[in-house]
Formats: structure tokens, sequence, C-alpha cells
């Protein structure tokens, strides 16, 4: 397998976009005092003026005695972590105008299908997961894609041979966030339709600043986008926009108020459907099998209980099937909880090694069981069962590696998406992953409707016979990570990452070094991780030590020549009323936190 071939490629992590990554987290980590190679516990939290100025949020200032910005901050009213400032300043004012975290979150989702269209959108689905401090309840709001309800398990099946393009209609699944995002609003939310989406459609029709990661990503996708992508992409010069340009799509506005004016209907009937619908067809090689208006109308989401499992004196609670990732999470943890993983030096071969066989034995379940549960009976509980993972842990041993044979193995899924979390004053909290599946899905626009449509299908695999086989409108399986951990029934920590594959070893290793390793939210994202999956091989983090990489070569693992950038975290904990947020700083995310006025009541 030549590495441009390797499952193990996730976020694009090739050429400049991996370069420049590197040394902003590198200069950022060395400005704040946690530095490649140097721990930081007991350090103090990053100073509150390390923030990105927003200029394109009408009302808010990071300037404000209300809000506090930066890589981590701290506040008692509210906090929100995302990739993207703007989306981050549009939130923290929701919350100070008294709207609660689920408002939040669906102002951020809107906002994100406008400044950060390679991550997400209003084309892709998602998971959200729901900490209800009325009910004390926490529920998962599913809005993954679906395929057609014509399709097949030969849906990739062309001319003797299978083939998932990740260009074509048979691609591109039923999109789910917005009926998710009015869903949520309608389910738990205090303000308006009108009240979220307008900071979207004032950002797309008056225009927001580009940052320098989405001016890479258009740069670097121009061989997929069809000419509505160009289009929407290039400035009235037709030049394709750049770091600092002033980017408008008064179509995505548009579409987005039909959306405010007749709510998911004015997504899934009428002309915006019909428009998704023709795109898709015009790239489907067999238009027999691929989404049409019928499945757009008959979508739904379903409310799930979430994945729960006591891990030492915590909860780990998340989105369940389709989606393994916190299945996986947990049961790696728990493993190395039986392994006594605190035990070994934080950048230790062992700590290293511990993490990657576990991870081996895990992906090897989730291969073989795994898939939408409306189709397949994925044996959830006795996945993590103790005893089960006890019997999984027990083999691991020092100075060797074992994992399954190729023949045993799936094909990889490298993608992209977006991760943010949200906890207001009441207490309500929410942990949201949405995607587009690969950077900017697959490409295709819907012409003069501003948005990209998903390439999510190719998360099914491309052979049948397994269970995330493709099929008449199932669900693909998907490595999303949104995460609460518990403590007494209450939400203590948030966590989720992008990143396809990555998303799983980003997420559980954020939380192994809150917990484990007593680390600040901050360092917990930013100590440096490893990323592996049951193919074996591992990709490293700015960070792991020359020594353990040879060490876990000696063992048997086959260790990247190169470092790479592996997931984009963010998170939010909360301990004795004091809301902590901290944004991967690989990109340019942000937490603000939000504080009343003083001589203002926090508790009423």
């Amino acid at each position: 397998m030549s590495r441009d071939d390797n499952p193990r490629r996730a976020e694009g992590q090739t050429g400049k976009r991996a370069t420049s990554s590197r040394l902003r987290r590198r200069a950022f980590l060395s400005s704040a005092g946690v530095a490649a190679g140097a721990l930081a516990f007991g350090t103090p939290t990053v100073a509150a003026d390390d923030y990105q100025p927003v200029t394109d949020v009408p009302g808010f200032s990071c300037d404000q005695p209300q809000f506090t910005c930066g890589r981590e901050v701290t506040a008692a009213d509210g906090m929100v972590s995302t990739v993207d400032p703007i989306a981050s300043g549009v939130a923290a004012q929701i919350l100070r105008e008294g709207g609660n975290a689920i408002d939040a979150a669906v102002a951020i989702q809107y906002v994100l299908t406008v400044t950060q269209p390679h991550g997400s959108g209003i084309g892709g689905g998602g998971f959200m997961v729901v900490y209800d401090a009325d009910s004390d309840t926490v529920e998962c709001v599913n809005s993954r894609e679906r395929a057609s309800q014509t399709a097949s398990p030969e849906l990739y099946h062309y001319d003797g041979e299978y083939d998932q393009d990740i260009e074509t209609g048979e691609a591109m699944g039923t999109p789910g966030t917005v009926k998710g995002l009015e869903t949520a609003r309608e389910r738990y939310g205090s303000c308006s339709r009108r009240r979220l989406i307008d900071p979207a459609i004032r950002l797309a029709r008056d225009g927001f600043t580009v940052d320098w990661f989405l001016a890479e990503e258009i740069a670097e996708n121009t061989d997929k986008f069809n000419d509505a992508a160009i289009e929407t992409y290039s400035d009235d010069q037709g030049n394709l926009y750049e770091e600092g340009d002033t980017m408008t799509n008064p179509d995505l506005a548009d579409t987005l108020e039909c959306i405010q004016r007749r709510g998911a209907d004015g997504f899934y009937e009428g002309p915006v459907a019909a428009d998704i619908a023709a795109t898709i067809r015009e790239y489907a090689r067999d238009p027999d099998q691929v989404v049409d208006e019928d499945d757009l109308s008959r979508y739904d989401v379903t409310i799930d209980d979430p994945v729960r499992k006591e891990w030492r004196d915590v909860e780990l609670v998340g989105q369940p099937m389709p989606s393994s990732g916190p299945t996986v999470v947990a049961m790696v943890l728990r493993m190395l909880e039986f392994l006594e993983v605190e035990e070994y030096d934080i950048r230790s071969a062992e700590k290293y090694h511990l993490i990657a066989e576990s991870i081996y034995s895990a992906w090897a379940d989730r291969m073989e069981y795994m898939g939408d549960d409306e189709f397949v009976d994925v044996p959830v509980d006795a996945l993590l069962d103790d005893d089960y993972l006890q019997s999984r842990a027990d083999p691991i041993e020092f100075g060797e590696t074992v994992f399954p044979d190729d023949d045993e193995m799936g094909p990889g899924q490298p993608g992209e998406t977006t991760h943010f979390s949200v906890i207001d004053k009441w207490g309500n909290a929410v942990s949201y992953t949405s995607t587009i599946e690969q950077f900017m899905g697959s490409g295709k626009m819907v012409p003069g409707r501003g948005f990209l449509l998903n390439n999510e299908l190719t998360d099914f695999d491309d052979e049948p016979g397994g269970p995330n086989e493709p099929d008449a409108w199932k669900r693909p399986l998907s490595s999303m990570s949104p995460m609460i951990v518990m403590r007494d029934g209450k939400p203590e920590f948030t966590a989720g990452s992008p990143g396809g594959w990555a998303i799983v070893s980003a997420t559980f290793q954020s939380i192994l070094h809150r917990y484990d390793y007593g680390l600040s939210p901050l360092e917990s994202i930013t100590e440096p991780s490893i990323y592996t999956h049951h193919f074996g091989g591992i990709e490293w983090d700015e960070g792991v030590p020359s020594e353990a990489r040879d060490t876990l070569t000696k063992w048997g693992h086959e260790v990247d020549d190169e470092p790479s950038e592996i997931g984009n975290v963010q998170v939010i904990a909360s301990e004795d009323g004091v809301l902590t947020g901290a944004a991967d700083p690989n990109r340019d995310g942000q937490a603000v936190g939000f504080d009343r006025a003083p001589g203002q009541r926090s508790d009423d």
C-alpha cells in the first residue's frame, strides 16, 4: 500500500496544510508555555488575550466585559468552544440574551454552514448529544444521512467492479442537518428560529473574513468543484477567495431565509428539495439508486438514548449507533484502565504502546460487528462488558504487537467534520459533531442554493457482505464521537473532534489526559497524541519523543517518519460552578466565556 493510498491519512494532512498547521500549533504551544517536549502540569491557563479578534459579528467584541475569549478561558454563566471565532461570538451573544446551550448550538451550526463550509453544513448530517437540565436526562439527536430508499448492497457495483467515487450521486446521502437543528430547537430550545438563523443569513449576505484554513481548502479542492462551487468560492473578478478576503454567498442567504420562513419544510420540500435531487441525479451513475425528492420529503431524525459506560469514578456518555465512536472510545478507555496506563509516564513508549494495542483490538471489533442498528444487531452491551474488555486487555504485553491480518479488514475512511461544545448557566450541555464527510464534501454545490452536498455514503463499505454494507434507507457507520463525561449524573467534561477515523483517537486521548494525568482542559488537547486503528501503523503529534518512537518500532509498530496533526478537539470542563473552555490551537478555534454584568445574579 502506498502512502497516498494509506487509510490512516486523516484530515488531508499533506503538503502545505500539514506544514502550516504544525507551525501554528508549535508557535502557540511555545507562547503558551506548553511547548512540545515539556510537560505542563500545574501551569496557569492561557491568557485571555490570546484570541482572534472578531469584527464580523455586530454587537460582539472580546473586549466587552461580559465576554472572555481565548484558547482556554473560564466563566460562570456560559461557555462555548468552536473551531471558528465568528461562530463562537454569535453563540456567546445568544447566551448573553438568555438563550440556552441548545439555542447557541443551533446558531453555531447555521453559521458554520457559511464560514466553514469545508467541514460541515446544511448539505450534511451529524450527531448532537444533549443534557437537558430540567429533565436531568441525556438524549441524542441523530441527523445522520441516509441512503436512498431504492439503494441496494450493490450501490457501488459498476461494470463488474466496485468503485466508491466520492463525486458521484451514489456518494451523496439524504442531508440531515436542517431537520436535526429544527428538531433540537423545538425540543429543547427557547429562541425563535428567526433569531437563531439571522446571524448566518447576515454573514452570507453581507460577508465575512476568509480565514487561512478555508482559503487553503478552496484552493486545494477546485478539481472536484462543479461550476456552481467555483462561482461561489470566487470573487467578482473570478479569483478564488484568499485569506483575508471578504466572502459573500447570497445564494446561501436565500436558502437560509427559506428555512427561516418555512422551517425544515423549506429545505426538504419544494424548490430547494427539487434542486438538491436534480444535482444528485446529475452526478449519478445509476439514477435509480440515488436520493430523490421522495427521500428528502420522508427524511426524519431519531431521538436516541445514549451509549453509557462507567469508567473510573465517572460515566462516559455519547451517541450510539450508527456512530461507532463513543462505543469505541469507551472500550479503549476501559481497557486502558485495566492495563493501568496511568502508571506510565505520559510520553513513554509504554503509554503509547498500550494505547495502540487497545485501539487495534477495539477497532477490529468495530469492523466486525458495527453498523446501523436499524439493520444490524450490534452487540454493544457485550462489547462494553467488563469481562469481555478484560479479556481483550489481558493479552497485551510490552515488547510485541499483535493486530488482525489484512484480509480481515475493511477500507479506511479519512474524512472531515467539525465539533463544538456549549454549556449554559442552567447546566444544559451540548456536544455536537457534524460533517459533510471529506473536505468540501462531494465538491458539488446545489446551483443557486449556495451549499455543498455531502459524500457521506462513502462511509459504507464499498463491497457488500458486512454489517456496514449499503442498503435502502440505511445510515452509514460513523466514527464521530460527541461525548459528555458525567459525574453524579451531571456534565463535567465535553469532548469531540473532526478527523475521520482519527476522531476516536483524538477524543479519547483528551479524556484520558484530563482524567488519568490531571491535565487542564487545554493541556488535555495539546498533549501529543497518537493515532492508529486495526490496520496497525502509528501517526503521531509533534512532541512524541523520538526515544518512545524508536521503542515502539522495536516492539513491532510501524511508526510514521514525520509528525501529523491529529484531530481538532474542542472541550468544556464544568467544576464547582466554573466553566473552562478550550479550543485546539491547530486551527483558529476559540473558546468564549460569558459572565453576567456586575451586580446581576447568575443563579436566577
